[in-house]
């Protein structure tokens, strides 16, 4: 799936072609002065100033002064030029994994709200119970299109509901739907703080973070951040005390105007993640921070029943193409009783797609 993109800016970086050494600077500098002075002394020469015993070899015209000021003034030179890269701080190979910034990045757009209609449409007939969710983004893309933005902004979105419900599974089909790429953080899993926005140099495990690493790796400025079980993310304190947490790292990323001048702590250089949408998923209010839930709007999602199992397997089955004894074999199994007392939830419901995706691939055996 494809649709419109707008390419912004992104960094504030100056992509030089060729950042000349600075021994070249020297030579080329050697070379004009010299080439001066010798024109000047031919012409003295030629105006009878002076005699052929006080013509100067050539090469003797550049003196050790010359040398040692050509030697500053080069040097000047190639700080300013790379200096006003952005990227004077930066190694050779660190800047090479900068080059897919060059000429700035895309970021996916809706044209009309038409077309948000369509994709709020197709995302609720997927998953019906997820309508507050649905709803929620359906207003900020229909705004995006009447306003004219370069790409698709929606408030950032904390859904608060029981495991299993597809929090994170809608959260992914969403980014399908905007085609957009996909950040995953499991902020009980991992580090999420460094995870998410990386660690500077001189540590360790210094590193760009996955949300750098994914707009680098797909070219794309705006991809979806999925972070789960938010409410749950602990604290790390460094050696010195210093407490890191993912609620932090968060704030910034998620008020637009600090976004946009953000500023990446591995590379040090600013990124635009003004165009980042953010979807968080939570089994509980208790335990979400204040300030969190004063820049999210955080949504209060239904527990799932039965019939609406059904009727997402039966659907996605039909959309993954399983065929019909496949699919009426789901059929049976949700109305005849024989899960009448399982404890499904949407995740195991995919788990059961998912094997029956397999058997119903394998090759039959003579």
């Amino acid at each position: 799936m494809t649709r419109s993109t707008t390419t912004i800016p992104f960094h504030d970086l100056t992509f030089v072609d060729d950042i000349p050494k600075l021994r070249n600077v020297e030579d080329r500098l050697h070379r004009f002065l010299r080439g001066l002075r010798r024109e000047r002394q031919d012409r003295d020469h030629e105006a009878g100033k002076i005699s052929e015993d006080d013509l100067v070899n050539p090469y003797s015209l550049v003196e050790d002064h010359d040398r040692a000021r050509i030697k500053r003034r080069a040097a000047r030179y190639v700080e300013r030029v790379q200096s006003s890269t952005g990227m004077y701080h930066l190694s050779e190979e660190t800047r090479a994994r900068l080059t897919p910034l060059r000429g700035g990045l895309p970021v996916t757009r809706i044209v009309t709200e038409h077309e948000a209609d369509e994709i709020a449409a197709a995302l609720h007939a997927e998953m019906p119970w997820m309508a507050r969710a649905t709803e929620e983004v359906w207003h900020g893309l229909r705004a995006s299109a009447r306003d004219g933005l370069p790409g698709v902004r929606f408030a950032p979105l904390v859904l608060n509901g029981a495991p299993g419900i597809g929090k994170s599974y809608w959260a992914r089909r969403l980014a399908h739907h905007l085609a957009v790429p996909t950040v995953k953080i499991e902020a009980t899993g991992e580090p999420a703080t460094f995870s998410l926005v990386g660690l500077q140099k001189g540590w360790e495990s210094a590193s760009p973070g996955k949300l750098v690493q994914t707009v680098l790796s797909a070219r794309h400025a705006r991809p979806l951040v999925i972070v789960d079980e938010i409410e749950k993310a602990g604290e790390m304190h460094s050696n010195k005390g210093v407490r890191h947490t993912l609620t932090d790292a968060l704030l910034p990323l998620l008020e637009r105007m600090t976004a946009a001048q953000w500023e990446c702590p591995f590379f040090q250089i600013k990124c635009d993640m003004s165009w980042v949408n953010w979807v968080m998923t939570a089994n509980s209010r208790k335990g979400l921070p204040e300030p969190l839930q004063s820049r999210c709007v955080v949504l209060d999602l239904p527990d799932l029943a039965k019939d609406q199992l059904r009727d997402f397997a039966l659907a996605e089955g039909t959309r993954r193409g399983l065929p019909e004894p496949a699919i009426a074999a789901l059929e049976d199994l949700f109305d005849g009783g024989a899960i009448a007392n399982a404890r499904l939830s949407l995740r195991t419901v995919c788990r059961m797609l998912d094997r029956v995706e397999v058997l119903a691939r394998k090759p039959m055996l003579n």
